[in-house]
């Protein structure tokens, strides 16, 4: 086996002894020629420092390749962020400047006058998202200076909403009216609570949400406002011959209760609504009214107009004020050719003169909503039966 062994590696070591073998180096400086031999052992010493300074070249190389691939990746983890950062500026920016255009539409088309409470609570600014870091506060603050100019418009529109509110309540009390009836909460559109809140809206800004509530509560007082019986039933001459709450009955001679006025003209002197609403009745009655025109104005007030001698208006129709709606006559219990004028809150007659004196009050301030800022009438509130 050893020998066999010694004979397999025989050639290896004779090519070893080969490629290592004493090498002669002739110098020949000009003058002399030099030899130098280079012997086994310095060749391999050479060969081992060569292989050394190459595995270490090698490894060294590794070494910057990984860092370099590290630094690069640390590089591209930076470009990512900062292009992440100016993604987020610009969507800022963009947000912002969305937003406020959505405050200049709300306010404009508030202070147009002809909005309605659906379309301002869909157009209600959000807050405004507070600008992240030195570079996207410097990005926003170019916006600063509409922003308080359009806090400041609003305040400004809150003020004068108020102040008009409590100018209209004032005189809507002044005619014995709670202004609270206008402002129910199954009022159109109404959600819930004395005032609607606003749909949708759980982001909104606080001070534009209450800038919309203090509009709605104003819209709410005005649109009742229409149905207020303003204008006088008959535009002629006529005598008072009597007034409302107990009197002698002309027929039996007794106290009685009278619900209304009566108004006392030539036979067929034409007879107009005293407010916008609509006709529920246009009959003959027989509990004493004769020719009997009803019209419910919405917000559970009615007038009537009874002893004509003929009905115009008919059940259903819409009438303004100032339409004609029949002529005067005697029908029913009558005595002679007169009007029978009556204006009932939920139901109750109350005294109608209050109304007739406070006309040019009632006036003042449905033109002041102007004809397109009032909505059409809400029709409620009992039709209350003929007596």
């Amino acid at each position: 086996m050893t020998n066999f062994g010694q004979t397999a590696n025989a050639p290896l070591a004779a090519r070893f002894r080969n490629l290592f073998k004493p090498r002669d180096v002739f110098l020949h400086d000009g003058k002399s020629l030099r030899r130098y031999t280079i012997g086994a052992r310095v060749q391999m010493a050479a060969v081992g420092a060569a292989f050394i300074l190459l595995a270490w070249s090698a490894f060294a190389t590794f070494q910057a390749l990984n860092t370099m691939d590290s630094d690069v990746a640390q590089m591209q983890r930076q470009v990512a962020k900062m292009e992440a950062d100016v993604a987020s500026m610009r969507t800022q920016t963009r947000n912002h400047a969305a937003l406020l255009e959505r405050r200049q539409e709300f306010l404009s088309r508030m202070l147009s006058g002809d909005a309605n409470a659906d379309e301002l609570a869909a157009l209600m600014p959000g807050q405004a998202d507070e600008p992240q870091g030195a570079v996207a506060q410097a990005v926003a603050q170019p916006y600063a200076e509409i922003d308080d100019q359009q806090m400041l418009l609003a305040e400004r529109a809150r003020a004068a909403t108020r102040q008009r509110y409590r100018e209209t309540e004032q005189m809507v009390r002044r005619l014995g009216i709670n202004p609270a009836r206008f402002q129910r909460a199954n009022a159109p559109g109404g959600v819930g609570g004395p005032f609607e809140d606003v749909p949708q809206a759980d982001n909104a800004d606080p001070r534009f949400r209450e800038l919309f509530m203090t509009w709605r509560q104003l819209e709410q007082l005005e649109r009742g406002v229409v149905a207020i019986p303003s204008a006088r039933p008959i535009q002629q001459s006529v005598n008072f011959t009597s007034g409302y709450g107990v009197r002698s009955d002309p027929f039996r001679g007794r106290a009685a209760m009278h619900a209304g006025i009566d108004l006392a003209g030539p036979y067929g002197t034409p007879i107009y609504a005293t407010a916008d609403g609509i006709v529920g009745r246009a009959e003959w009655n027989s509990g004493g009214y004769g020719n009997l025109v009803e019209i419910n104005h919405g917000e559970g007030i009615q007038t009537r107009y009874g002893h004509m001698s003929r009905i115009i208006a008919r059940p259903g129709q819409r009438v303004r004020r100032g339409d004609l709606l029949g002529l005067m006559g005697s029908t029913g219990r009558s005595t002679g050719s007169h009007l029978h004028y009556e204006v009932r809150i939920d139901g109750r007659a109350v005294n109608p003169v209050p109304f007739m004196r406070s006309s040019e009050i009632v006036l003042a301030l449905q033109r002041r909503t102007g004809p397109d800022a009032i909505p059409a009438v809400a029709i409620g509130g009992p039709s209350g039966g003929a007596r």
